[in-house]
Order: C-alpha cells, then structure tokens, then sequence
C-alpha cells in the first residue's frame, strides 16, 4: 500500500466510511466480538447519514451511546446510555424474524463462493490450528438482511481458493466483501468480481493479493474517498486513532 499523505482520507477511514454506507437510516444493525472498526463506522453512521438507526451491541446493549471508540468491542462502557437490555438470544431471535438488516462478518479465509472460515486450519477431524469460533455467524449470516463480509489486510492466506473448513456459506444469494484494497461480491451466478478498487489500489496489485480469479469490468471504479463531514465524524469519535492499527499492513 502507497503512502496516503496526498489524500484527504486515509486508507482506515476510507474503509470506515465504506462499512458506514452500508447502513441505512432506520436499519436495524448488530455486531459480534471483536468488531471495533465495525463500531466505528456505526458510530459514524448515525453520526452523519443514518441517525435512526437502531443498534444491538454484543455487550448486550440497545442503542448505547458511541462518543468514543474503546479497544474491545466488549468494553463495559457501550452499556453506557443504552435505551435496553438485550441478549444474544433476543439478537438471534430478532435475526430469524428477519429484523435485523446488516452485521459485518470478519473471517481468517474466504473464497470465492463467498464462503468463509472462522474455525479451523486442516480439518475438523484434525485441525492443525484453532480459529476464534463461529459464534452463531453460520445461522445469523443467513438470516440478516444485508450481509457483509470484512478483511481489512487482504492478502492470498485470508482470499483462497477454497476455505479449509466452511464456517459459514450462503448460496442463495451473492455478498459484498470490503478489503483495504477493493469492494468484491462473492458467490452468485457471476463469481468473484471486482466491484471498485481504492484510489491507493490497482488491479494488478490486488490481483497478487488474491488466492483467486476474479472478473474486472472494463470501467473498473474507483472508491470515493469519504466528504469532509464523514472524516470529522470518524476522527471525532476515534481520536486515539486506533483505527489505522486495524487497518492495512
């Protein structure tokens, strides 16, 4: 990745603001462990764009306060200005009555197929190393309305052909999956495609840090570097700038 020092935007923000156009105002949208980057950008959402949204927090809190970006996800302090209480269990329950609209879903593998792993390398029956766990994603990715899959340091280990073990999959429909580098959708009829690649990025970049083929169109775009308000929303709310930690290599 080039240096950003001619961008207004940095790669980390221009990720941020990605995940953050994913939300609608009024979408109902919840996070698992280890999502702070995820946080952010709801943070920023409803910040800017998205002022009614309604957020699930996996600390077990609805519609919590954000004034500042923690570490963990699990930080005690997002039960801070919460409107309820609410369990994994409501989140799942909500999820299968289809009122959830989109959850973010990290992965140590994806392919093409827009399958991913969280559980495993090797195999089941022998696995050479544990991931952190599927934690309900395999059921929950299927019920939400809007899906979307983050690898914030895309490289050939975490893009590959296949996945070791199918932690979660949907065949019914294709996703969208944002790297530090491009926008790709997954799965579907089409295959893997090449949706935009970031103003940092080129094609042939991205294509040595993926394990896969994928389709280009002729009119590739470009990712629009997040307006002045989305920055100020960003830095405002993570002024440790932990963001940029999470973000590339």
């Amino acid at each position: 990745m080039t240096a950003t020092t001619r961008l207004d935007a940095t790669p980390a923000e221009t990720v941020v603001s990605l995940l953050a156009r994913e939300i609608e105002d009024g979408a109902v949208v919840a996070t698992g462990v280890a999502s702070p980057l995820v946080i952010l950008a709801i943070a920023v959402a409803r910040a800017t764009h998205a002022p009614g949204l309604t957020y699930l927090a996996c600390v077990g809190s609805l519609d919590p306060d954000l004034p500042e970006l923690y570490p963990s996800s699990e930080d005690l302090r997002y039960l801070d200005g919460r409107s309820a209480e609410v369990s994994i269990a409501d989140l799942f329950d909500h999820a299968r009555r289809g009122r959830v609209d989109t959850v973010f879903f990290g992965a140590v593998e994806v392919d093409p197929a827009g399958r991913t792993n969280m559980t495993a390398s090797g195999s089941l029956e022998k696995p050479r190393a544990k991931f952190p766990g599927v934690a309900g994603a395999a059921t929950l990715r299927q019920w939400v309305k809007n899906p979307v899959l983050l690898v914030p340091r895309q490289s050939r280990r975490n893009l590959v052909p296949q996945v070791q073990v199918a932690t979660t999959r949907d065949p019914s429909r294709p996703v969208r999956l944002i790297s530090d580098l491009g926008t790709f959708e997954l799965g579907g009829p089409r295959g893997a495609r090449l949706l935009s690649r970031h103003p940092w990025a080129t094609v042939d970049g991205i294509a040595e840090r993926t394990g896969f083929e994928f389709a280009v169109p002729d009119a590739l775009p470009v990712t629009s570097l997040p307006d002045a308000r989305t920055v100020a929303a960003i830095r405002a709310v993570d002024p440790r700038n932990l963001r940029d930690a999470l973000v590339g290599s």
